[in-house]
């Protein structure tokens, strides 16, 4: 699915262009999916489309401008160096873990081309700002980046563990102590897809306040 050209402004838009725009826009909302990380294969996101993905994340509400989240990308050569977190994250919950157990702790970092961790700071810029609104922004750019990279025909899926609150993990990558690691976001190519899952009724999510 190719995006259309963004317009100089959206009011040279005839009617037409803007239905057809928000035809677009709805399908790719409604079209997006987690998909799990050992269903996302190479190729991933190009470098190009990479920068694009985080220039839509870039575009998620701020309040003050803060900017109290980031994304870690783990490269293809550091891999096995977070596969090793991931494994002496579960020695720490579990000292009789198996070899196989460990094998598979291990194997959560080699899926998917792209992986990446969000964090959010708690201290960062004004002390006012609730974290309940940091972890909402990084919300909204999460899902900024997941509905474009889905228009570009990527799948995406967020994943997350006991792992990320060991010290062991938080100190392999370097996290402050007021950053909190939040998920791992995955991205890569479709190999096989789940059924859809049906999405709530409106009125199953929405009330009016009535006093």
């Amino acid at each position: 699915m190719i995006p259309p050209a963004p317009p100089e402004s959206s009011d040279r838009l005839s009617l037409a262009e803007k239905e057809n725009q928000l035809l677009w826009v709805s399908q790719v909302m409604a079209t997006r999916q987690t998909i799990l990380p050992k269903r996302l294969i190479a190729p991933g996101p190009d470098a190009l489309e990479v920068e694009k993905l985080f220039l839509a994340a870039s575009t998620a509400p701020d309040h003050d401008l803060i900017n109290p989240w980031r994304f870690l990308v783990i490269p293809q050569h550091k891999r096995a160096d977070l596969g090793v977190l991931f494994a002496d994250a579960l020695r720490q919950r579990d000292a009789y873990a198996t070899d196989e157990q460990l094998e598979q702790a291990r194997d959560k970092a080699l899926r998917s081309p792209l992986l990446m961790l969000l964090i959010v700071d708690a201290a960062k810029g004004d002390s006012e700002i609730d974290m309940h609104e940091r972890v909402l922004s990084a919300g909204c750019a999460v899902q900024n980046f997941m509905l474009l990279a889905n228009a570009m025909d990527y799948g995406t899926g967020l994943t997350s563990g006991k792992a990320l609150k060991a010290q062991s993990f938080r100190s392999g990558l370097g996290l402050l102590a007021t950053e909190q690691a939040i998920c791992f976001l995955s991205v890569g190519t479709v190999s096989s897809r789940k059924p859809f899952k049906p999405r709530p009724e409106v009125d199953m999510f929405v009330q009016i306040w009535r006093g």
